[in-house]
């Protein structure tokens, strides 16, 4: 005799999907959101449990497709873990997250995407997907990519324009990855900086004593992401329009290439990261004395004298900048970053972001840069969406995973390391007062958080097979 499903009833509170904000209670059955109701009709239902949402917004959870839990990075290793990091995206109302498996030059890649299963198998919290990084573009990775995407559930693959001995590809591998994924559907996602330039201002500085810091941004400048983006997208379209998008801009210039591009009708797509939309480098990566290691990732920190923020909002706003992401990789100042003291080339590259992200993007509807709706959309459903996950993700719909955040609009979130639940003993955005905060989160039925107290566990998360992009013209 099978047992019928847990039948649990959100009440009171107000549905917000990428069309608007609507009064409606969910009904949830088992770990799939079996109904919409006008307010009150939930009343007519026998349920198990009912969750009061009055005052708050009901979202579908957060999807970061841009997270690097356990990454090896210059000598040491990512601080969250897939349950540490996975636990933190609860706080944070983000209920799947996809990561990066990782092949080398030289390894198989097969092989290291089984290394990352095992990494995250029976520890995450929240579900899961990987996409893949390719370090070596040769004969039998190329062949790789067809038996991920076929078989595997993995349908993006990571190239990277900088990183000379550990990452970078030329352009002749970029083409021909390009031209694979153009065959099998899959998606290519860059980081795109001039990597050969940077390594030659990189040197130079060092020659100079040039050491602290600032210098690892002063190094990358905002012109050779433009450029990188640009190649980047040139070489996609010889290719046959493959699938683009590109990571973590930052850079007014690159944002320009990719605005051209969408406009002549090219599979082109991005994300961008609040620490671009908040942080700069003459505040926070020219920070007296070591502070500023804290903020050493890349793409770099850009200049507020130079208006990148503003253009990445505007971005925001007309769907330029189809998502934001947190590029989650934590590395403590103590033992970690503090392994490039003296040698700004040696800091590990490397932010945590992934409890935060949704109240800083909501702190920009609440200061008039995002309607509320497009909130959802660059945190929830273009996300899963882009990457080959929607409709079980990303929107409160009949039929998909009840992954639901109640949002308290009112409430009041101060970030800081003293509270914070990621592995890292320092916050990127330490002091910021914001305006909005999660009050409880379901993640496939499940409450997982409630006003305050955490009740998820590891190997509740799934691993989430997806399917080709749904936005490719």
């Amino acid at each position: 005799m099978s047992l019928s499903p847990r039948r649990t009833l959100v009440t009171g509170g107000t549905v917000v999907s990428t069309t608007g904000a609507t009064a409606m209670d969910v009904l949830v059955e088992g770990e799939r959101i079996a109904a919409l109701l006008a307010p009150g009709a939930g009343a007519g239902f026998t349920v198990d449990t009912t969750i009061d949402a009055s005052g708050t917004y009901v979202l579908p959870g957060g999807v970061d497709v841009h997270t690097h839990m356990q990454l090896p990075f210059g000598g040491t290793e990512a601080s969250d873990t897939f349950e540490t990091g996975t636990r933190a995206a609860v706080w944070g109302g983000t209920t799947t997250i996809v990561d990066f498996a990782v092949q080398r030059t030289g390894e198989v890649v097969q092989e290291s995407l089984a290394a990352w299963h095992e990494k995250a198998a029976g520890n995450c919290a929240v579900d899961y997907g990987f996409h893949m990084i390719l370090g070596g573009v040769d004969d039998e990775a190329l062949k790789a990519m067809d038996h991920l995407a076929e078989h595997e559930g993995i349908s993006s693959f990571k190239l990277f324009m900088a990183y000379k001995g550990v990452f970078l590809s030329d352009d002749g591998q970029i083409l021909r990855a390009m031209q694979q994924a153009s065959s099998n559907g899959s998606t290519i996602m860059m980081h795109a900086e001039n990597g050969s330039a940077i390594d030659v201002l990189v040197s130079q500085a060092l020659a100079r004593g040039d050491v602290d810091p600032v210098h690892h941004g002063l190094t990358r400048p905002a012109a050779l992401e433009g450029e990188a983006t640009n190649r980047a997208i040139a070489l996609a379209e010889v290719a046959g329009d493959t699938p683009l998008y590109i990571v973590h801009v930052s850079a007014s210039q690159a944002l320009e290439r990719i605005a051209e591009a969408r406009s002549r009708g090219r599979n082109v797509f991005a994300e961008t990261c609040p620490q671009y939309l908040y942080l700069t480098l003459e505040d926070h990566l020219a920070a007296p004395g070591f502070d500023g290691a804290k903020y050493v990732f890349s793409t770099p920190l850009r200049s507020k004298h130079e208006n990148h923020a503003r253009d990445l909002w505007k971005g925001l706003r007309t769907d330029d900048l189809a998502v934001v992401s947190t590029d989650h990789c934590p590395f403590c100042l103590k033992d970690q970053k503090e392994l490039g003291r003296g040698n700004f080339a040696m800091i590990p590259n490397g932010v945590g972001g992934v409890e935060h992200r949704l109240d800083l993007v909501h702190q920009g509807v609440v200061d008039g840069q995002l309607s509320l709706q497009r909130w959802v959309e660059t945190c929830a459903t273009t996300p899963a969406r882009m990457f080959g996950m929607y409709p079980q993700k990303g929107v409160i719909a009949p039929g998909s995973d009840a992954d639901i955040v109640l949002y308290d609009p009112v409430a009041t979130t101060r970030i800081s390391a003293a509270t914070h639940h990621m592995a890292v003993d320092y916050s990127a955005f330490e002091g910021f007062e914001l305006t909005g905060g999660v009050r409880t989160v379901l993640s496939r039925g499940t409450v997982v958080l409630d006003r305050g107290v955490y009740t998820g566990r590891p190997g509740h998360g799934r691993f989430v097979r997806r399917g080709p992009s749904q936005y490719l013209r």
